[in-house]
Order: structure tokens, then C-alpha cells, then sequence
């Protein structure tokens, strides 16, 4: 699939299957191979539509400052250069501050609107724990496997990993593919730490499913529970023993759950 310039930087894309259009983001660090769960299950149901924001994957990665609402601007150039007036829009992690900042700043582009393992930042955030930041942020020195490794904990349970080691080995080696610089991510991270959208989220006028692992110790599972208390009409969706993977761990249940909100939404 082909690189299209949008607003000045190189972004990588593929579309897969035919049908209401999706577009679906990724989080932080990660780039469209975290989808290989979703992709070929949901491209039966739609056109989907994956990218790797600007920073990551095969997209071009500038030394500037990024920000939540730079990726959504991203987001919504990339559509209406494919010819996209409006699709549904999926989120995980940092995909889904971007895909918030989208719904609210794009609300006519928005059909419907999933948030996966996310959050409202600002004032509200329930943040990680001071250790597992300083554990998440200790990279230095460490080679991407290693930092894989160290961090596991953080995104599958700890049966899941061990007792399914073909899996884990098979998400290892889809990690690493076209792994992201450390200065790259530290300008995605950065745009992190500054996204808030707690007062805005009213805003958001698409009917949205929230979703969430209720042990993810990166984004806590409460910021889903602001999410829903803030977001009118909003719809909970928490997955027992989930952590920040859970749409990987539980992938069959995830994708059933997205692809009955989005076929419904597609038939009103």
C-alpha cells in the first residue's frame, strides 16, 4: 500500500475489505501490525482503513513538536484525501486521544466512534503509578526486545503469557517490525502528556462504545469510567483480567462486540 502526503509528512496507509468505511488508530509507539488481530476480522464488515501516525511505522517521522489534536488534523486530512467523507472511527491508547480530538473537532466526519484502553487526560487523568512510569520510561540503554520484554506486564495478563507462548512469541516478532527511534517516541509521548479533552468531551456527538481492560496498570481502567460518565449516550464495555492488550488477549469478544456497534450504527 502507498505512502499520501498529509499536511506536509509522509503517511503510510493500507485499506482492506469493502463496506462502511473505518478508520482505525493506533497508539503510542505502535504502528499498523498491533491491528493483526482486527484487520482481517473486521475488513469482512467494512473498509478498513489503518495508518501509522505521524512518528511511527512507516510514516514519516519530523523532528518537531507533535500534539493529540496534530494527529487528528493528520486523521482527518488522510480521509479526505482518500476520497473519505466521514467513516467510523476506532482508537486504542493514544489512538483514541487522537480519535477524541477527531469526534470533537470533525464531529460531521464521525459516524460512530470506539475508545479503546483511553482516556480524557487533563485534570481528571487517573494516571500509572509513579513505579510503573519510572519502569515504562527506564529505556535507555535497553535493546527494543529488552524494552518489550520489560514492559509485558503491562499489556497481557500474567496466565495469558504464561500459558500461551506461541502467542506471546508471535506478538514479539510483530513488534518489532518497523520498531520506532527512541526521539520519536519521546515526541509522541510528549504529546501524551498534554492531551486533554475532560471539558470538551460533551462535545462528542457520535454514538460511542468505550472499552477497557479492567487491570490495565498504563491507562487505568477508571479514565474509561470518566470517559463514559462524560461522554453523552456513551456505552461501557469492561473485559475481566484485561490489561492494556486486551483487545489481543480478547480479541474474538473485542472484534464481535466492535463489529455489532458498528454494523448497527451502519443500518440506522
Amino acid at each position: 500500500m502507498p505512502n499520501v502526503k498529509v499536511n506536509g509528512c509522509s503517511i503510510y496507509y493500507e485499506i482492506h475489505g469493502q463496506g462502511p468505511p473505518l478508520v482505525m488508530i493506533m497508539g503510542l509507539r505502535r504502528n499498523i501490525e498491533w491491528w493483526y488481530h482486527q484487520i482481517p476480522v473486521l475488513s469482512r464488515y467494512f473498509k478498513v482503513i489503518a495508518f501509522d501516525n505521524r512518528g511511527a511505522g512507516r510514516s514519516d517521522k519530523p523532528v518537531m513538536d507533535y500534539s493529540i489534536q496534530m494527529f487528528a488534523d493528520d486523521t482527518a486530512t488522510l480521509m479526505k484525501t482518500l476520497g473519505i467523507g466521514s467513516a467510523h472511527i476506532m482508537g486504542i491508547s493514544m489512538g483514541g486521544y487522537i480519535a477524541q480530538e477527531f469526534a470533537i473537532n470533525y464531529p460531521e466526519m464521525t459516524k460512530g466512534l470506539v475508545l479503546g484502553c483511553t482516556g480524557g487526560g487533563g485534570e481528571k487523568a487517573v494516571l500509572m503509578t509513579p513505579e510503573r512510569m519510572e519502569k515504562f520510561t527506564a529505556n535507555e540503554g535497553l535493546t527494543p526486545e529488552k524494552i518489550l520484554q520489560k514492559d509485558m506486564d503491562i499489556y497481557f495478563s500474567d496466565g495469558y503469557v504464561k500459558n500461551n507462548s506461541q502467542a506471546i512469541q508471535e506478538f514479539s516478532e510483530i513488534s518489532m517490525r518497523y520498531y520506532q527511534p527512541a526521539d520519536a517516541f519521546l515526541r509522541q509521548f510528549n504529546a501524551c502528556l498534554n492531551h486533554d479533552t475532560i471539558a470538551r468531551l460533551n462535545l462528542i456527538l457520535a454514538p460511542t462504545l468505550i472499552m477497557a481492560g479492567d487491570d490495565d496498570p498504563l491507562v487505568p481502567p477508571q479514565n474509561s469510567y470518566i470517559l463514559n460518565e462524560l461522554i453523552p449516550g456513551s456505552k461501557l464495555s469492561v473485559f475481566p483480567k484485561g490489561r492494556h492488550c486486551f483487545f489481543m488477549e480478547f480479541s474474538e469478544l473485542f472484534n464481535n462486540e466492535v463489529t455489532t456497534f458498528f454494523k448497527t450504527l451502519s443500518k440506522i
